[in-house]
C-alpha cells in the first residue's frame, strides 16, 4: 500500500511526522487428545498501527481497516489521542539508520510447505509416542502451533523497513502415575525448520521427567548446594529481565539503578540480548521505532555494562537507543545467560550435599523483580556425594536473584530457551536456603 497519501493528509492537518507499522499474520493451531483432533484452527490477521506528532505530543491509533478510505479516520484519531496526552516527555519519529544488519534464518519457506496433513499426523504421533513409552503414563495431550508474520514500517521521514518471520512449536502435556503418586510435565520444542523437530526425543523427555519424579517427597530443611537446570534457570531469570530496562531504571523500580560498572554476579556470568539469534521470531534488524538492533552484553563476566533503551529513555540518559523499543516501551529480543564449559554430569558429580532443581512454580508471584527476592515451590532430586539419591518435591527454595548470581560456581554448556525469548544453561549455585520437612 502507498502511504504517501496518509502522510500528505497528516501534514495538511498539522501533524508534524507520521509512522506506520503494518503487521499481517497467519496462524495454525492443532490440538490432539486420545488420538482425536480437538482443535484445528487457521486464522489470518492484519492491522495498521499509526503514530504521529501533533503539538509536541505523540498520538496513536490502531485499525484493522487497511485502505485509503480509513486515512481520514486515522488522522482525526491521531489528533484526538495527542490532545489527551499529559506527559511532557519529548517524542520522536526516527529518520532511520545508515545501515541495518542482515539477520539470517528469520523465515523458512519449507516450514510453510509441509502439508497440514503431515503436521496433524505428527501431532497425533507425538501423543502416541508418550503413551507407548511407559505403562505408567496415564495421559498425554499434544499440540502444534505455527505462525508467519510480515511487518512493514514506513514514516514521513523516508524510513522504509520490512521483515518476515515464521516459527512453529510442538508441545506435549503428560501425566504419569504409579497408583500412589501422580506427576505431570510440559515439554516443547520450537524452530522454523520442520526438520529440527525430533518427536521421539520430545516424547522421551516428557516421559522421563514425569516418571522420574514419582514418589517424590520433601527433603530436610537447610542450606544445599544447588544445580539449577536450564529449564528452571530460564523460569527464574524471566521475572527479572525487566530490571535491565532503562524505563524501569528511570522510574526507580529497578534493582540495577545506578549500578553500571558494578559486579552483580559471578565472573562466570555473561548475559546478552541477541536480536540476531537464528530461527527466533523475536530476532530482526530493527525495533518498533525503526532503530537498528545490536548484540549487547548486558552483563560481562559478572559486571553490569548498561541498560536496554528506546529513543525516549536514551534521550533522558543522554545516550543512544540500543534498538530495544517494544511497542511503546522497552523490551528484550532474545535474552539469555551465555553457556559455559562445565558438563551437566560433572556438575552433579561435584555436589557433596545438594539438590538438582528441575522445576519452579509460582514465579509470577513468588519472584519480586524490584527487590530481587524469591521464594518458590520447587521439585527435583536429592544428591549426596555426587550421586542422585531420590526425587524431591513440595520444597521451597528462597534467596535473592543477584546474590544467587554472585554464588554461581559453575555454568554448564546446555543453553536452552523457555517457550519464548529467555534462555539459560544449567547453573551450579554455591548454596540456597531450602524449606522442606
Amino acid at each position: 500500500m502507498n502511504f504517501d497519501v496518509l502522510f500528505k493528509k497528516a501534514k495538511e492537518a498539522g501533524i508534524e511526522d507520521v509512522q506506520v507499522t503494518y503487521s499481517a499474520g497467519t496462524e495454525l493451531d492443532l490440538e490432539v487428545f486420545k488420538g482425536q483432533i480437538e482443535k484445528y484452527q487457521i486464522a489470518d490477521s492484519a492491522g495498521l498501527s499509526v503514530k504521529g506528532i501533533y503539538n509536541g505530543k505523540m498520538g496513536t491509533v490502531r485499525t484493522e481497516v487497511i485502505n485509503e478510505e480509513a486515512f481520514d479516520f486515522v488522522v482525526d484519531n491521531i489528533i484526538q489521542s495527542a490532545n489527551a496526552i499529559d506527559s511532557k516527555d519529548e517524542v520522536f519519529i526516527y529518520e532511520g539508520d545508515a545501515e541495518y544488519p542482515k539477520v539470517e534464518g528469520l523465515f523458512d519457506q519449507t516450514l510453510n510447505d509441509v502439508p497440514v496433513a503431515k503436521k496433524i499426523e505428527d501431532t497425533k504421533k507425538l501423543e502416541a509416542l508418550v503413551m507407548e513409552k511407559d505403562k505408567r503414563m496415564k495421559m498425554a495431550q499434544s499440540y502444534y502451533g505455527q505462525g508467519t508474520t510480515t511487518v512493514v514500517m514506513e514514516n514521513s521521514k523516508g524510513l522504509k523497513l520490512e521483515k518476515k518471520v515464521n516459527s512453529a512449536a510442538f508441545y506435549v502435556q503428560a501425566i504419569a502415575s504409579d497408583g500412589e503418586d501422580q506427576r505431570s510435565t510440559f515439554e516443547f520444542a520450537f524452530s522454523n525448520d520442520y526438520n529440527d523437530f525430533d518427536l521421539d526425543k520430545l516424547a522421551s523427555a516428557a516421559v522421563e521427567k514425569s516418571t522420574s519424579l514419582l514418589g517424590a517427597k520433601p527433603c530436610d530443611s537447610g542450606e544445599y548446594e544447588i544445580l539449577l537446570t536450564n529449564t528452571a534457570s530460564c523460569a527464574l531469570l524471566h521475572p527479572y529481565v525487566g530490571m535491565f530496562s532503562a524505563e524501569a531504571v528511570q522510574r526507580g523500580v529497578s534493582l540495577l539503578k545506578d549500578r553500571v560498572g558494578e559486579i552483580i554476579g559471578s565472573e562466570l556470568i555473561t548475559i546478552v540480548d541477541d536480536p540476531f539469534k537464528a530461527k527466533s521470531p523475536r530476532s530482526g534488524s530493527f525495533d518498533s521505532e525503526g532503530v537498528a538492533t545490536q548484540y549487547k552484553e548486558m552483563v560481562k563476566d559478572g559486571k553490569l555494562t548498561g541498560y536496554l533503551h528506546n529513543l525516549k529513555t536514551a534521550k533522558k540518559a543522554n545516550t543512544k537507543s540500543t534498538g530495544n523499543a517494544s511497542g511503546s516501551g522497552v523490551g528484550p529480543s532474545n535474552f539469555y545467560i551465555t553457556p559455559g564449559k562445565m558438563k551437566y554430569d560433572d556438575a552433579v558429580a561435584s555436589m557433596k550435599k545438594g539438590l538438582i532443581i528441575t522445576a519452579l512454580a509460582g514465579t509470577h508471584s513468588g519472584a519480586n523483580p524490584i527487590s530481587g527476592a524469591f521464594s518458590l515451590q520447587a521439585s527435583g532430586f536429592l544428591v549426596e556425594d555426587g550421586k542422585v539419591v531420590r526425587p524431591v518435591a513440595l520444597i521451597t527454595v528462597a534467596g535473592n536473584y543477584l546474590d544467587m548470581l554472585k554464588d554461581v560456581e559453575g555454568v554448564c554448556d546446555d543453553l536452552d530457551f523457555n517457550f519464548g525469548y529467555v534462555g539459560s544453561p544449567s547453573l551450579k549455585i554455591k548454596k540456597l536456603v531450602v524449606a522442606g520437612k
